[in-house]
């Protein structure tokens, strides 16, 4: 009988947490989690809204650092399954992106250089990203078969995404010293630079009419910030810890800084609309480590406030067909450090 009655009260707790959130996040409707276990980040959708590119360390599954994966949206993955690999599983990977035929995924890859996971950055009192200079695009099949590589200069190329026209790639390279958004065609030629200014542009997408892009970017002011930022540059490393959004034409013309709220502003996308763009920030936070999804006006104004769910959610995205979400979260996962996936009906 006492166990009977712990279910119950596990049932009901469960049972209001669900409409706590439901009611705190009015803007996700059916929140369903897709992923158990493991660090599972920066899903998103083929252009027939059906499945989902992504990147998991998930230990479960052999892996000692993340590689690329693909899934269908109505098969959510058990921890014990391995879902479809689309990487080589060597190398360090990031940054998937489905083309436009929904065959192909591409994704960036450290296994050209050393079939090992690369060296985590070290030690620090501050938060560091590592920008492996081994790092190429490449594009796969859904069996994992590698059928072109996009980019083969020196330094770092990655953070690739697809316009929603699906002619166009945008991504970061280092390859002028600097960390700089490049456009190029789909087949990866006619390479053109259209960010030129000092610190880390990286994590664009485009518009859904395809003509201007979102990005998170660092501008580092006065000569000890610039300092800072050249010496770790030079050793492979950026401190994401004071970034604002963006936006600009796709050849980098009328370049907007949209939001100005300190901190960490990153992983920013558009709303379907394409007058709003939702991003992850901490601006909000007093020790740093809490990042929520908020919604802004492309022109700065109207900041909304979209999740209220655990310490860390970031990496929306909207479906092409702009009726569903799918972000990153480490709401639901035991009180263990997991970041799951999950996806929501966007409700305006």
């Amino acid at each position: 009988m006492v166990f009977r009655i712990r279910l119950v009260f596990i049932a009901i707790f469960s049972l209001v947490s669900f409409l706590k959130a439901q009611t705190n996040e009015p803007h996700l409707v059916n929140l369903r989690q897709l992923t158990f276990g493991g660090d599972n980040a920066e899903a998103y959708w083929s252009f027939n809204n059906k499945k989902l590119s992504f990147q998991s360390n998930n230990k479960a599954w052999g892996l000692r650092c993340d590689q690329i994966f693909k899934m269908d949206l109505n098969a959510p993955i058990d921890t014990p399954h391995k879902p479809q690999l689309i990487s080589t599983g060597q190398g360090r990977t990031t940054c998937s992106f489905y083309m436009p035929d929904n065959k192909h995924i591409l994704f960036a890859s450290t296994h050209l250089a050393d079939p090992n996971c690369p060296a985590d950055p070290p030690p620090s009192k501050r938060y560091l990203w590592a920008i492996y200079p081994s790092f190429d695009i490449f594009v796969a099949d859904e069996k994992g078969k590698i059928v072109k590589q996009l980019t083969n200069e020196p330094g770092y190329d990655a953070e690739a995404t697809v316009s929603p026209k699906g002619d166009k790639i945008v991504f970061t390279s280092t390859r002028n010293g600097d960390l700089d958004l490049y456009i190029m065609d789909i087949d990866g030629k006619n390479v053109k630079q259209i960010t030129f200014g000092l610190g880390y542009d990286g994590g664009a997408f485009f518009s859904p009419d395809g003509t201007k892009l979102v990005f998170r970017a660092s501008r580092p002011t006065g000569e000890e910030e610039t300092k800072d930022y050249k010496e770790l540059l030079a050793q492979g490393l950026v401190a994401p810890t004071s970034m604002e959004i963006y936006t600009c034409n796709i050849d980098g013309s009328n370049m907007q800084q949209i939001t100005h709220l300190g901190k960490a502003n990153w992983a920013p996308f558009y709303h379907p609309s394409g007058k709003k763009i939702i991003f992850s920030s901490n601006h909000h936070s007093a020790k740093g480590y809490d990042f929520q999804l908020f919604l802004v006006n492309e022109d700065g104004t109207g900041l909304e406030r979209i999740t209220n769910e655990s310490l860390f959610n970031a990496f929306p995205m909207f479906s092409p067909d702009g009726k569903k979400i799918i972000f990153s979260s480490n709401r639901r996962n035991g009180g263990t450090r997991d970041t799951n996936l999950f996806v929501a009906d966007w409700k305006d």
